[in-house]
């Protein structure tokens, strides 16, 4: 197992997801009059595209023999479906994308929890992992505890949750990036190995 090569990869991934949700947040703070089907559209694209890089995680984790695989792929899955349905029923009403976002958000929370817990011994960036989840799980409960909270108010809550949950991420990459970097220079450059 190339340890290394595992979690150069797995920063790049959450890396990029997470700029996907501060790009998303940014455009759902910016644009709020945007229209329901545009909303839930954007939405939809944002949900498909975190799913992706969500599976793409855990199959390198997969493929690097790692037993912690299963959260992402879950979390991915989760993503991907609930973006496809987006795209295949754009028209749905207010609440039932609000109660979809709701549900997606509160998996994504629970799986990113799980995956925190599971390396928290072994990557100090584990707790912004954590903390990604808990917001996740947050707003899922807040959205779906108020959904009549009109939709400049969804979409602005939106906006903030990915924006928040996109840095996060960030700062969890940056963490694993270094923990990668700092392990390199204790234990030196990591070896090809002979097929």
């Amino acid at each position: 197992m190339d340890l290394d090569r595992g979690l150069k990869r797995m920063a790049r991934w959450l890396g990029i997801g997470g700029v996907a949700a501060i790009v998303f947040g940014i455009v759902a703070l910016v644009w709020p009059g945007i229209t329901l089907v545009s909303l839930t559209l954007l939405f939809g694209a944002f949900a498909f595209v975190y799913g992706v890089f969500g599976i793409a995680a855990g199959l390198n984790l997969l493929a690097h023999r790692s037993t912690n695989w299963v959260a992402p792929v879950i979390g991915g899955i989760a993503g991907v479906l609930i973006g496809g349905i987006t795209y295949l029923h754009p028209a749905i009403t207010v609440a039932a994308l609000t109660y979809l976002i709701a549900a997606w958000a509160f998996v994504i929370g629970i799986v990113a929890i799980m995956g925190a817990i599971e390396v928290w011994n072994e990557v100090r960036g584990a707790v912004w992992l954590a903390i990604s989840g808990v917001l996740s799980v947050a707003f899922g409960v807040m959205v779906a505890v108020w959904p009549g909270a009109g939709l400049l108010s969804i979409i602005w809550l939106i906006g903030l949750y990915a924006v928040l949950a996109g840095v996060a991420q960030l700062v969890g990459s940056y963490q694993i990036h270094q923990f990668r970097v700092e392990s390199e220079k204790t234990f030196g450059a990591p070896q090809p190995q002979a097929s």
